[in-house]
């Protein structure tokens, strides 16, 4: 989760509480009632806004753990493009260094008018005397 997302969520929740008192102030302000019902209903509404800010949260949680799951599998498969991608540059590297030494080996027999194996076959018969 990204620290915006953190930041957004928080925001949230802290105005999800904040609300909640500021409207439990407001009914007690106003209330007709004796103060044993209105303790009564202030506990019934803090227990009703703690239940819901759970069942929010929960929601928000299930809400990160499925954005989480959908970036692993967009992750894998970026990443199994990728070296798929990779096989083919690396095999088409291969072929064109190869068809370059065959390039070089044909100019080099234009040039000297020995095969490349000979003059190798040379070198080796050299260094082993």
């Amino acid at each position: 989760m990204t620290d915006k997302t953190r930041g957004n969520v928080g925001s949230f929740v802290m105005g999800f509480f904040v609300g909640g008192l500021v409207s439990a102030a407001i009914a007690l302000l106003n209330a007709p009632q004796s103060g044993k019902e209105t303790r009564e209903q202030v506990m019934a509404k803090g227990i009703e806004l703690r239940d819901r800010a759970g069942e929010e949260v929960q929601r928000i949680r299930t809400q990160v753990e499925d954005m989480i799951a959908e970036v692993r599998i967009q992750t894998d498969d970026v990443q199994a493009r990728l070296a798929k991608q990779l096989e083919v540059v690396q095999a088409r590297m291969a072929h064109a260094i190869e068809e370059g030494k065959r390039g070089a080996y044909a100019v080099r027999e234009e040039l000297t008018g020995s095969t490349a194996h000979e003059e190798l076959a040379g070198n080796i018969k050299d260094e082993a005397a």
